[in-house]
Parts: structure tokens; sequence; C-alpha cells
């Protein structure tokens, strides 16, 4: 008869020995019932809980970051959706500019793109010096 299981010999310590002889002393328990259970409870917990407590709290603040950068996302996008409709229909039906205005906004878009080019290439908070020309102090 073939039982499909293979032997194992390794040696324990007495006192552990001695509360193994104990569990088994009652009818209808053995030893290798005892330590397949042990064994197996020990190896599933061992995997599924060392990685969870290694990575769960890693990967559960980067969650939360995510959903926040999400939502704030979010927002900017429809902020400047709004923007860009208020502003296509509000110069929808102006004249075309004088080579002065159009000189002036090309100054300004410039402007524009220089601060946020400032902003970008730092990681710290925007400071008084990126601040757009006459809005100092406000």
């Amino acid at each position: 008869m073939k039982t499909f299981k293979t032997r194992h010999q390794f040696y324990l310590p007495d006192a552990l020995s001695e509360k193994l002889d104990a569990l088994t002393a009652s009818p209808g328990t053995s030893k290798t019932s005892i330590l397949t259970d042990a064994l197996n409870a020990w190896l599933e917990r061992k995997a599924g809980n060392e990685l969870d407590q290694r990575f769960g709290p890693r990967l559960d603040r980067l969650s939360r970051t995510d959903e926040r950068l999400e939502r704030k996302i979010d927002a900017l996008t429809e902020v400047l959706g709004v923007f860009v409709q208020h502003q296509l229909t509000l110069v929808a039906h102006q004249p075309p500019f004088d080579p002065d205005t159009a000189q002036l906004g090309l100054t300004r878009y410039r402007r524009l793109m220089e601060l946020v080019e400032r902003r970008l290439a730092r990681s710290s908070p925007p400071g008084p010096q990126d601040a757009l020309p006459g809005k100092e102090g406000k």
C-alpha cells in the first residue's frame, strides 16, 4: 500500500519533544498529523505575512499617494478645460491684433514659459523670484 509520504528524520529539543508526546497521548492523534498541520500552517503564514509585513505599508502609502495625485490631476485637468473654454469664448469675436499687441503677447508668453521652465527645473516649492511679473507682493 502506497502512502504518498516521504520519510524525514530530524532532531527536536527535549522540551519540544515532550510537548509533542503530550499532544499525541490521546487516541486518534499522531506525531505525523500534528507536525504536518503545524508545518503547513507555518509555511502558509510565513509566506503570506512576510510579504504583507514587508511590502504592505509601502504599497498602502504608494496607493494613497497615487490617489491624491490622481485627484489633483483631475482637478487641474478640469480647471484647464474650463479656462480654455472661457478663453475660446472670450476671444472668439475679437478683431486681429496690431503688431505691438502681438509683440507684447509673445513677450508675455515667453516669460510664462521661462517661469514654467524654472519651476519644473526645481523640486522645491516656488519662491518670490518665481512670481509672474507685476504680481509681486500680492
